[in-house]
């Protein structure tokens, strides 16, 4: 026998009723991301569908950027925070340190779950290795940027800020240190790389390996970075306005001393020397670099090859000279660290320890 009408409208209100409750109660446990927009190709507009190079970096908003992906919605609480328009090569200690000094003022706010920084790519392993040092939170902060601007046909923004806001959101990123999301793959601040001018793939961890992968609304971690990061190291910004001035030198057939003289010169309080090979010297260069040394100038030796380890006493005597060598930092992040490391010490033999540690 049927129901009455009036059960039947009963079961199906209360059937919509709960459907609502949990999808109000599914709502409230989305994560609560915040983003943190600093200008580069993600926020880029080109003059037409095709134009891939030669378009104008840094003119959309936070705001549009989040309007153009309103699937962020399913994935987390989003909003938008303006800290800078600017293109990446333009980015200064002095942003950094105000970027960083945002990030750990939200990272301490409990109705902050994670945050994502939208960044360009020529600098954007940079600021992600400064963060990995001087964050002060296990919540998950992501760095992504585009290789073409939002304008350009397939354009790889939208997705790539999708998936960094989902990693962001994620209980997997805790404690992983700073990420860097792009082309569905997870990367560690510290050895991610910039490995070409304009494709999509350009971000690469060379020889050491990504983190992970990001496929069907979900981060897979197959391995996590064994160098000390975020909360576990030794550096404190909060009260600093400035970094110590430190430079790359860069290494090259029938180099001579000038460049090296300049920047001592111009008084850099530290100089990475990105050798060639396992960061070798060139004759012509070692009596500048001892009497930059002898100055009080520290001398970090990396190599401009990309990978691997630049040995301690290998291609010199760094013991004697009373040089550090970089590991297997690239120079451009050997330069973060050695920055950090003097706002600690100017003993070249805790500063070699820091860049074992980190």
């Amino acid at each position: 026998m049927s129901q009455p009408l009036s059960a039947r409208l009963l079961q199906a209100l209360f059937a919509c009723t709960m459907l609502l409750a949990n999808a109000a109660e599914a709502a409230e446990k989305l994560a609560n991301v915040t983003i943190l927009a600093t200008g580069g190709t993600i926020a880029g507009s080109g003059a037409t569908s095709t134009t891939t190079v030669g378009y104008t970096a840094a003119t959309v908003g936070v705001d549009r950027l989040i309007q153009a992906v309103p699937e962020l919605a399913k994935v987390a609480h989003v909003k938008g925070e303006q800290v800078f328009q600017i293109a990446s090569e333009n980015m200064s200690n002095e942003h950094w340190l105000t970027l960083a000094k945002r990030v750990n003022t939200l990272l301490a706010q409990p109705d902050v779950d994670g945050i994502v920084i939208t960044h360009g790519t020529d600098t954007l392993e940079e600021t992600a290795y400064f963060l990995d040092l001087v964050v002060k939170s296990t919540k998950p902060v992501v760095l992504v940027g585009a290789m073409r601007p939002g304008t350009a046909l397939s354009a790889d923004g939208p997705i790539n800020l999708y998936n960094a806001v989902l990693l962001a959101a994620s209980q997997d990123a805790i404690g992983k240190g700073v990420l860097v999301a792009l082309n569905d793959q997870i990367h560690a601040a510290r050895d991610v790389t910039k490995t070409n001018t304009s494709t999509l793939d350009s971000f690469k961890t060379p020889e050491l390996g990504m983190l992970g992968y990001i496929q069907g609304n979900k981060p897979y971690f197959y391995h996590v970075s064994a160098r000390k990061h975020t909360v576990d190291t030794e550096f404190d910004i909060s009260k600093l306005d400035a970094l110590p001035q430190v430079d790359i030198v860069y290494g090259y057939a029938n180099m001579g001393p000038a460049a090296l003289n300049a920047v001592v010169a111009a008084g850099a309080k530290g100089v990475i020397h990105a050798g060639v090979g396992d960061g070798s010297l060139a004759g012509k260069v070692v009596p500048a670099l001892k009497a930059a040394r002898q100055q009080g100038v520290l001398i970090v030796r990396a190599s401009r090859v990309g990978q691997g380890i630049v040995a301690r006493n290998g291609e010199a005597n760094d013991d004697e000279l009373d040089f550090v060598a970089a590991d297997t930092l690239n120079p451009q992040k050997a330069r973060i660290l050695l920055m950090l490391a003097l706002t600690r010490s100017s003993d070249s033999k805790e500063i070699q320890r820091m860049f074992y540690r980190y």
